[in-house]
Parts: structure tokens; C-alpha cells; sequence
């Protein structure tokens, strides 16, 4: 997306070709960029922007639509937006609110996609305090203020995600950003290089059944490890696992290391606060873990988790029953009860969420092959993941 508003080419080296970034390519081009391929690398010329001749569907992204919705709202672009079933049940009016408050004119469907935005050029900037500590949101307010004429605050972040910031700085921006406050100051973007480091939430599946599989020794290369990523990592340190760091770097300003996991008994946590604003996508793999640790792991602070893919917090806590783990459901979190986990007896659902999916996968780690009803949702983030699984088991 800052490829497509740069004026220039910029690079984009190892990029996933997961369905939300096909999504979220296919969208840039139908709004005027250029995407090539190049191997591994796609090279993005942008800086002319227009209007889209058709609806542009997002599919299951809802980064792609909410990050975008900032774009057009921010830079004079007048569309609509539209997603598959799961993408428009999730809320947007969240997003609406503060691109209203810059002058675009934007219209949900019952809180929803489709959407339609209709936006104005050079808002004069301002403050904004987060609904939410939502990385989707702060960024479609930063994406949308990029052309702002005065300077941008936002307030009201607890440490989520803050890839947005460190692009926009990588790539010629003055931003200042803590973890709590963001500022935005008046400029321009500049092409550029990206080298995207793996994503740790597509390891974390690979850490959790290194973890909990007896006579594990996995290593993972080049992890992104940005602070506001490694709520995991700090979870499942303090349930005990055995994780080595090494070949520590900074590439493109994100943060990135080698994993070395080996299995070593769990322990029971409390997973709420920031840790969960740190780990929210990773909430279901972590249910997984603690499925395996003596005691029982509680979760909470995460009502985020209802309005995902799939309802995270009953997708993974009926996963978990159905292998026979003793699962108390509340409405922001889990009690999980530590104990051996069985095959179950059934197919298991996948609810049409790739994360919900990986789960299981992780799941049948140390115990042998679960049945799920389909794979194939697991290509919106891992397109290569059956490949890479079968890989490591060897």
C-alpha cells in the first residue's frame, strides 16, 4: 500500500503470496498502481492514483479493506468495498468514524461491508484517540492522513502492532511513535527497498509443536521479532519453553532473529493486559500450548478474538473439548486445564479460519493426524504452510 503511494518503484523481497496479499496487490493495481512479479520480490510502481472502475473485493482481508478505506478516504478517491461472508460480518464503523472526521464521506452496511468511501484531498490533520488499541485502525488514520497539511496525533495505543510506523519512517516519513502515542509531522513518501522478515505468527504454529512434541529440535531463520509482535514469545517463555534467540539484526527497521525450539514441559499462565494486545492472533496457538502445560492457563482481556475470521475464543475452545481438554469459556477469555490431549473422534471444523486450522495442525503434533473439514482456508496467510509442515517432521 506505501509502495502504491510512493512516486517511484519500490521492491518488496520475500513477500507472502498468502490470499490477503494477493488481495490487497490485486486492490493497489485496480486503484492505479503497477505490481510485477519478480521471483520472490514484487516491484510496485506508484504515485498516481484513481479511482477503481469496479468494486474492490478484499476477500477475507480485513487489513486490505480497512487500511485501504484510509487510502481513498485521505487521498481524494471515491470506491466501494466489498469482502467474502467472513470479511462482512466484521466491523468497520470503527474505521468509518475517524475518516468522517476528516471530511470523507463513508457509508457501512449495517456496521459492515460493503462499504463506500468518498474521499477529499490534504485533510488538515489533528488528534485522534483509538476506539480500540487496534493496529488496523491507527493505520487506516495514519494512511488516511498522509497528505495531511498539519501535523497528526494518535492516543490511546497499547503497544499493537507498529509496522505502519517503522514503514512509513523506512520509507521517508517523520513519525515518532512509544507504544502509546503516535506523531505524524507534514511530508512526502519515498520508494524503496523491503526485505520482510518471516512472519512470527505463521512460526508460532511451528514454536507450540516444537514445544509440546517430546524429542523436538526445530530451528526457524530470519523471524520478524518486532516488539509489538512478541507477546508470543514472551508468553511462551514464561510457560517454560525452551526457545533460543541467536543472530540478532535489524534489516529495513524491523527487527529479526533465529529460533531454536526444543520440547521441555509447560507451565500454566494468566495471558490478559498488553500481553494480549502483544498477541492477539496468536491467542489460539497459545490455547494450544497451554492445552499441554500443567495447571490451567488463563485467558483474558480478549473480546477482540469474537469478531475475527471466526469467533477465535468458542472456535478454539470447542477444538480443544473435542480432544478432550476441559475448556471454560467466558466472554473476553479462556480457562484452559492442562492435560494430555487425545485424538478426537471426529472430523474437527476448521470455521473457515486459517489460524483456527494451523491450530489443529499444531495440536496433532504429539498426538497423530487430525481429520479438519478444510484445509484450504489456510492460503488467506500460508499458502506453503502443508508443504513447510511435512518439511519439518521429517
Amino acid at each position: 500500500m506505501l509502495a502504491a503511494l510512493a512516486p517511484g518503484t519500490s521492491t518488496i523481497e520475500l513477500s507472502n503470496r498468502g490470499e490477503d496479499v494477493l488481495a490487497t496487490r490485486d486492490a493497489v493495481v485496480a486503484l492505479g498502481a503497477r505490481a510485477d512479479e519478480r521471483g520472490t520480490s514484487i516491484l510496485v510502481e506508484g504515485g498516481r492514483l484513481h479511482d477503481p472502475t469496479a468494486t474492490i473485493d478484499a476477500r477475507n482481508s480485513g487489513t486490505t479493506s480497512r487500511l485501504l478505506l484510509g487510502i481513498c478516504a485521505g487521498h481524494g478517491l471515491s470506491a466501494r468495498f466489498d469482502g467474502d461472508e467472513s470479511l462482512r460480518r466484521r466491523p468497520m464503523e470503527r474505521i468509518a468514524r475517524p475518516l468522517r472526521a476528516i471530511g470523507a464521506s463513508v457509508q457501512t452496511s449495517a456496521g459492515g461491508l460493503p462499504a463506500t468511501v468518498r474521499g477529499v484531498r490534504n485533510p488538515p490533520g489533528g488528534e485522534f484517540e483509538l476506539e480500540v488499541p487496534s493496529a488496523q485502525l491507527k493505520s487506516a488514520i495514519l494512511l488516511a492522513n498522509l497528505d495531511a497539511t498539519g501535523p497528526v496525533r494518535i492516543s490511546g495505543d497499547r503497544n499493537s502492532r507498529d509496522h505502519t510506523e517503522r514503514m512509513l519512517r523506512h520509507l521517508g516519513r517523520d513519525i515518532e511513535f512509544d507504544g502509546r502515542t503516535i506523531e505524524l509531522r507534514p511530508g512526502g513518501l519515498k520508494p524503496g527497498r523491503i526485505r520482510v522478515p518471516a512472519d512470527l505468527s505463521g512460526a508460532a504454529f511451528f514454536i507450540v509443536a516444537a514445544a509440546i512434541t517430546p524429542g523436538s529440535d526445530l530451528l526457524l531463520r530470519d523471524v520478524g521479532l518486532n516488539a509489538t509482535r512478541t507477546g508470543f514469545l514472551d508468553a511462551m517463555l514464561a510457560m517454560n519453553a525452551d526457545i533460543e534467540v541467536s543472530n540478532e539484526r535489524e534489516l529495513d527497521g524491523e527487527p529479526r532473529a533465529d529460533l531454536r525450539v526444543r520440547h521441555r514441559s509447560l507451565r500454566a499462565i494468566t495471558i490478559d493486559g498488553d500481553l494480549v494486545v502483544r498477541a492477539i492472533d496468536e491467542i489460539p496457538i497459545l490455547a494450544v500450548a497451554a492445552a499441554h502445560a500443567a495447571g490451567t492457563t488463563h485467558v483474558r482481556d480478549a473480546a477482540e478474538l469474537r469478531v475475527k475470521e471466526s469467533d477465535r475464543l468458542a472456535a478454539i475452545a470447542e477444538t480443544l473439548r473435542a480432544c478432550g481438554i476441559t475448556v471454560a469459556e467466558h466472554p473476553g477469555g479462556l480457562d484452559v486445564a492442562g492435560g494430555k490431549a487425545r485424538l478426537p473422534t471426529t472430523t474437527l471444523p476448521s470455521y473457515g479460519d486459517h489460524r483456527i486450522a494451523m491450530a489443529i495442525a499444531a495440536l496433532a503434533a504429539p498426538t497423530g493426524s487430525h481429520a479438519i473439514d478444510d484445509p484450504r482456508c489456510i492460503a488467506v496467510s500460508f499458502p506453503d504452510f502443508l508443504e513447510t509442515w511435512e518439511a519439518a517432521q521429517r
